[in-house]
């Protein structure tokens, strides 16, 4: 259920020390996302995944970057629909720019799955749940641990 630009990704992640780092605003769609992450890492031979849940998308920054000084990889799932205020902007800019900050400061990979939606309907299209289009949870996960096995086999 990946989006039409989505690649096909098939990694063999066993082994891997994979967090996964989520906000908890928008529980149904945060349910979505993380459900596709587990069952990507599944996929992957991923068999455990630790699961730290942040209060929003803002503070997923620093969730990854705790996560990140004992996992291989982290996911970062999280949603910020847009509203009236310029709010949306700080929060996804502050969120995007924290989450690269903390996967080049580690020096491993964060999967980049923070929804940014206009709004609800988007972010359930997305979410990875029966009647979505997308499961940006999984292509966030499969991006994750197919760094983590690219950067292992390249530097081991």
């Amino acid at each position: 259920m990946s989006g039409t630009g989505a690649p096909a990704m098939s990694v063999d992640g066993s082994g891997l020390r994979v967090g996964v780092v989520a906000a908890s605003w928008h529980g149904t769609v945060m349910d979505g996302l993380l459900g596709g992450a587990h069952r990507a890492l599944a996929r992957s031979g991923v068999l455990r995944a630790e699961v730290m849940r942040v209060p929003g998308a803002f503070e997923l920054p620093l969730g990854a970057a705790k996560l990140l000084t004992r996992c291989d990889c982290v996911v970062a799932l999280g949603v910020v629909i847009r509203g009236g205020t310029p709010h949306f902007d700080f929060v996804c800019r502050a969120a995007t720019d924290g989450l690269l900050r903390a996967s080049l400061d580690a020096g491993r990979p964060v999967g980049f799955g923070l929804l940014t939606c206009d709004d609800e309907e988007q972010a359930l299209d997305r979410a990875g749940l029966a009647d979505s289009h997308e499961d940006k949870g999984a292509e966030a996960a499969e991006a994750a641990v197919a760094m983590a096995v690219l950067l292992r086999s390249d530097v081991g």
